[in-house]
């Protein structure tokens, strides 16, 4: 698919974000039900909804491929029905295309074994057998890598901020765009200096790694974002990334929004969405009442 533009237009209708999922397809299906996105067949029912989903479909799961073409497949349906789906790389997703394969289940390693090819290069021949297939489809320009690098680092829909870690103002500084498109070159294996390029995407204060505004260490993180977000005319930013101990979590006056709730079996922790509506932010939740938060206003759930 063609990747879409690091900004867009505030849609039409809603806006939903889950954060991490980890190869739990289960989570997954459950999280867009509750964002009012698909209905019990997996067919998109969302009309003009628009969903962001955070990174980290990989690792710590087996049901990985039914999720990265569960999450291909609506975005198609959800375009054709004047809505969006927008799925950004995580961490884990460029950890893979890099080969580093340290959290993938023997599933994992299964579920990709017939991309192994019959006589490894030289590049596969290091690994155990049992490992080759998954490299061979994510290493940059295989089959499943050109599947992520239809997706964005970072984007920008309407008035907020959607990234997997976080975005600091040396990254806007850098220009968002271009750290797309040189990730997205990274991905697909035509990087003209792969190296640069991986050491600045998976550095510890890069956009997918950061954790400065989830873990409530850094007396400046508040400051630090309302520069970028001052920088970028966005209202808001939603991350995922650093599991949030019972549920999505706010921050820094509602500037920030954490949406790993650690919903992958592997974690074991609650289905939530984070719904944005008219300027509003609410927390959805199965069978309970949405935490609302009116521009602002310091959210109930903000740490």
């Amino acid at each position: 698919p063609t990747p879409p533009p690091t900004r867009v237009p505030a849609p039409p209708g809603a806006i939903v974000a889950f954060g991490d999922v980890h190869g739990d397809l289960a989570a997954t299906r459950a999280a867009l039900r509750l964002a009012g996105a698909t209905d019990a067949s997996d067919r998109w029912i969302g009309g003009d909804l628009t969903v962001v989903q955070t990174g980290d479909q990989l690792d710590r799961g087996d049901d990985e491929p039914e999720i990265l073409l569960l999450l291909d497949r609506l975005r198609a349906e959800a375009k054709a029905a004047g809505g969006a789906v927008y799925v950004l790389n995580g961490n884990h997703e460029l950890m893979n295309v890099a080969g580093d394969l340290r959290y993938v289940t023997p599933g994992g390693f299964r579920d990709f074994a017939a991309y192994a090819p019959a006589e490894p290069d030289a590049q596969l021949a290091t690994l155990p057998p049992e490992a080759r297939g998954r490299a061979a489809a994510f290493r940059p320009g295989g089959p499943w890598a050109r599947r992520l690098a239809a997706r964005n680092l970072v984007m920008i829909v309407g008035d907020t901020v959607f990234v997997h870690g976080g975005v600091l103002p040396a990254h806007v500084a850098r220009d968002l765009d271009r750290l797309n498109r040189d990730a997205r070159a990274w991905i697909l294996g035509q990087a003209r200096d792969p190296a640069q390029v991986l050491g600045r995407i998976m550095a510890p204060d890069a956009p997918v790694w950061t954790r400065a505004y989830s873990m409530d260490r850094d007396p400046r993180a508040c400051e630090l974002l309302s520069e970028t977000l001052k920088a970028l005319g966005a209202a808001r930013m939603v991350v995922g990334h650093t599991v949030q101990k019972g549920g999505v979590t706010s921050a820094c006056a509602g500037k920030v929004w954490r949406v790993d709730v650690g919903l992958a079996d592997y974690y074991g922790g609650p289905v939530q969405v984070l719904r944005i509506e008219n300027g509003r932010v609410r927390i959805v939740r199965p069978d309970a009442p949405a935490t609302e938060s009116r521009p602002g206003a310091r959210p109930a759930t903000a740490r």
